[in-house]
């Protein structure tokens, strides 16, 4: 199911979504039909036209600005909670420069706020994350990275899941053993809008704590240039993922 998931995720959002969308265009043209042809040159401009709008950064930031409702968190929301558990987001597999495999962008970002929180606050930490495509787990990553680098003791370390659904519901056993139930929940602020209604099913009550808010440049000239596609993808591999959940939760 796992795989599956992933799979028909990696379908459905840009780029690959549109590229196939515009080869069924191609393909349509070559039928001896006018309106088939007519209809395949539609589907293919049309396609390659909402891949390069989504290339760009005033319409990547407009599908993100939804995703983060959350503000900062606050130093008196941090006095409220017990722990803060941070997200993976990826993985450096093999990196030469480290001997190995290390953590991706995304999750030295979360890291990173993580271990500045740690430090104000001496609030505990968590880290989960599994190894779904292989590789050392994210968790175990994260705790070296943490440990060695940034200098911040990481206490509970869930390194068995595979997605943010699994991040949640391995994370609340160790948790409740040490009677942990109000958290800061840290990843980037487009992930939490998901992330935050898994981890109150499993039992927590939730304060989030985004991080890599989506910023604009003081260059217009930067803004208006092309480079908006990743997160673009981002946020709509966000938008399914919602979507996947709600859908889930009316299932019998």
């Amino acid at each position: 199911m796992f795989i599956v998931k992933k799979l028909l995720a990696a379908l459905m959002v840009p780029p690959t979504s549109l590229l196939l969308l515009a080869l069924l265009g191609v393909l349509m043209m070559r039928v001896k039909s006018p309106r088939w042809q007519k209809g395949g040159f539609l589907l293919a401009v049309l396609s390659v036209l909402l891949l390069l709008l989504l290339n760009t950064l005033p319409v990547s930031r407009a599908l993100v600005t939804p995703l983060e409702p959350y503000p900062p968190i606050t130093a008196a929301q941090l006095q409220q909670v017990q722990a803060i558990v941070i997200l993976g987001g990826g993985t450096y597999y093999g990196a030469p420069e480290y001997g190995g495999d290390t953590v991706g962008q995304a999750t030295l970002e979360r890291i990173r706020y993580g271990a500045h929180l740690a430090r104000q606050t001496k609030l505990p930490l968590m880290v989960t994350g599994g190894a779904p495509y292989g590789g050392r787990p994210e968790a175990e990553l994260m705790r070296e990275s943490l440990e060695n680098e940034f200098g911040v003791t990481v206490r509970w370390v869930e390194n068995a899941s595979r997605d943010t659904a699994e991040n949640a519901a391995f994370s609340a056993p160790l948790l409740s053993a040490d009677g942990v139930n109000r958290i800061a929940l840290l990843s980037h602020g487009r992930h939490l809008p998901r992330s935050v209604p898994l981890f109150e099913k499993a039992g927590f009550e939730v304060v989030p704590a985004p991080t890599s808010f989506s910023t604009e440049t003081p260059s217009l000239l930067a803004n208006l240039l092309p480079g908006g596609l990743g997160l673009s993808s981002e946020a709509l591999h966000e938008y399914l993922g919602i979507l996947f959940n709600a859908l889930k939760e009316r299932l019998p």
